[in-house]
């Protein structure tokens, strides 16, 4: 009965034993299930610490969505584009590390502009504050005079010949044959032998000589000898230096035509450009010192004499002239002059300056481009407010401090290129602009080796753009479209695809109009296109540049390509030949 005890005892505490491990396991099973349970359910209860810890926070919610071939799409979800169909993709915004002003350039691309910045410095008046302004040396307009021809006839001999001689009044100029004088001889003979009946009729006759402004020494002669001189010497009534020269030996003068032209440069004016920011600086009778390039350490005394009324709308500037005594013969007409005046505003101390090559202007801003990162090129536009000219530049009033760097050569450039990014720009103030897209399209091998073949027949087309030769244009309109339509649709992605859609479309517009303007028009949107795919082609086998106008497409810009360097604007052709500048290249 004892062992029976014992036995009975031993299992009782081995069961006790086996059921405490078990209840152990279960305890940390269930804590292990349960425990996620409530992580999850913790993280329901308080979405936005989910969000938070979930793997894809580098999405994050202020992800934006844009359109590879149209950037100026921005929408904060995933979806297509509006404008062409195809599919968003995130925006890469802040992942360069740019502001909204801000653009970044390659720097093969800063190079071949040739774009150089400059750091902004302040510079003391000391007292003095003067402007400084360029102007040339003209004629005095109330000293020239004009010499005229009273009668028809021929130069057969022409005594002045050169432009610069100095010429005296009653000095010879030309021996001139004329039917008129000689018919008025052979009348003046007659009546000589009737002057003692007939008083009146010779005086009548003599006095067309005197008309005709011929010297009484020579009228005088022919009544003396009684024979007719088949040609006359004409004299000039004016004198000072020949300026124009309207004759040659052998050619015709009709009566009332000038001969030719005179200056009188005892006094000369010297003409100036002030900006339109400057008017209220000057008045007439203000002194002026002008100093010549040709005698630098010479100076000339003057007072202003005339500000034009007239703004010239071209340039923004008004005319200041001064009049200057000129006995000594030094000051020549043409030359650069520099005038130099102490201004209204008499404050001294110490301001900015900047080059007057920084600033563009839009009418109603003035904008630079400030070097943001003293390594990188990257550039941020600034609107800045400007003071009077102050030699090459301009005060600054504000926009930028002293020591930064900017922008003073090549800054339409660097503008252009962030109308390019869709940036900011002199014309658009808005940063959501029509841009180039920047996104990589591989092109196979023989879609490449199609599209090629293309590019002949753009750059002449062109040059026709240029030449303003309608039926050139769609001659070569009709050769590039042959060539995209040859591409292969089995070798086009969606993206190629929709760029050589759009390329047919505007080839096809252009061939089917003859204004030039409307053509012009479609030009436009076949280059949004032709550049992306141009930029990404492989062994092109020459040099080509993408060239840009700000001014064209109603001052958004555009762009074109060109085998050449030099600018050769088709957007306006002659009108505006040059405007335009390089942006970028591929080999």
């Amino acid at each position: 009965m004892e062992k029976f005890y014992k036995s009975k005892n031993s299992m009782t505490k081995k069961n006790i034993l086996l059921t405490s491990v078990a209840l152990i396991i279960g305890f940390m099973v269930g804590w292990l299930i349960f425990s996620g349970s409530s992580e999850e359910i913790k993280s329901v209860e308080n979405p936005s610490e989910a969000i938070t810890n979930h793997d894809h926070d580098a999405v994050g919610k202020n992800q934006m969505w844009t359109c590879s071939m149209h950037p100026q799409i921005m929408q904060p979800e995933p979806g297509d584009c509006p404008i062409c169909g195809m599919d968003l993709i995130p925006a890469e915004s802040g992942a360069d590390g740019l502001a909204p002003n801000e653009i970044k350039m390659s720097k093969n691309a800063v190079a071949l502009a040739n774009i150089e910045t400059t750091i902004v410095g302040s510079y003391s008046k000391n007292g003095e504050n003067t402007i400084s302004l360029s102007g040339k040396i003209k004629p005095n307009e109330n000293k020239t005079f004009t010499q005229s021809a009273h009668f028809n006839g021929r130069i057969e001999k022409l005594y002045v010949k050169t432009l610069g001689e100095t010429l005296r009044k009653g000095q010879a100029i030309a021996v001139v044959y004329s039917p008129e004088l000689v018919a008025a001889q052979q009348e003046l003979i007659t009546a000589t032998k009737l002057k003692e009946s007939q008083p009146k009729l010779f005086e009548a006759v003599k006095n067309k000589f005197k008309i005709w402004r011929i010297p009484s020494d020579e009228v005088n002669q022919v009544i003396k000898l009684g024979t007719v001189k088949t040609s006359l010497t004409i004299y000039s009534h004016i004198d000072g230096v020949v300026t124009a020269l309207n004759v040659s030996e052998g050619g015709h003068i009709t009566d009332g035509m000038a001969i030719l032209q005179t200056a009188n440069l005892a006094s000369v004016w010297a003409e100036f450009d002030a900006y339109e920011n400057q008017i209220s600086e000057f008045s007439k009778g203000q002194k002026i010192k002008v100093i010549s390039s040709a005698y630098p350490d010479k100076e000339f005394d003057a007072n202003i004499s005339f500000i034009d009324p007239v703004l010239n709308t071209q340039t923004r500037t008004v005319t200041v002239r001064a009049i200057l005594n000129n006995n000594n013969g030094l000051l020549k007409p043409g030359m650069f002059v520099t005038g130099k005046t102490e201004a209204k505003d008499a404050n001294g101390g110490s301001q900015l300056i900047i080059p007057a090559s920084s600033v563009m202007w839009t009418g109603e801003r003035s904008l630079v481009y400030v070097k943001t990162n003293p390594n990188e090129p990257v550039f941020e536009m600034r609107e800045v407010v400007l003071g009077n000219r102050y030699q090459d530049g301009y005060i600054i009033l504000s926009g930028v401090t002293n020591g930064e760097e900017i922008v003073n050569n090549g800054t339409f450039t660097v503008d252009a290129a962030a109308q390019l990014q869709g940036k900011k720009s002199m014309m658009n103030q808005s940063k959501n602009v029509s841009a180039i897209s920047e996104t990589k399209i591989e092109l196979s091998a023989e879609a490449g080796k199609k599209f090629r073949k293309s590019i002949k027949p753009y750059l002449q087309m062109k040059d026709a753009f240029v030449s303003e030769k309608i039926e050139d244009i769609q001659t070569f309109a009709q050769l590039t479209l042959e060539q995209i339509n040859a591409i292969p649709k089995s070798e086009m992605e969606k993206m190629q695809s929709i760029h050589l859609t759009e390329i047919k479309k505007a080839l096809t517009a252009i061939l089917g109009t003859t204004d030039i303007e409307n053509q012009r028009e479609q030009f436009v949107v076949l280059n949004q296109n032709m550049v992306p795919l141009i930029k990404n082609l492989h062994n092109v086998n020459q040099k080509l540049y993408i060239q840009k106008c700000p001014m064209a497409h109603n001052n958004h810009g555009a762009v074109w390509i060109s085998s050449t360097k030099e600018i050769l604007n088709p957007y306006y052709g002659e009108s505006m030949l040059t405007c335009g500048s390089v942006i970028d290249s591929v080999y």
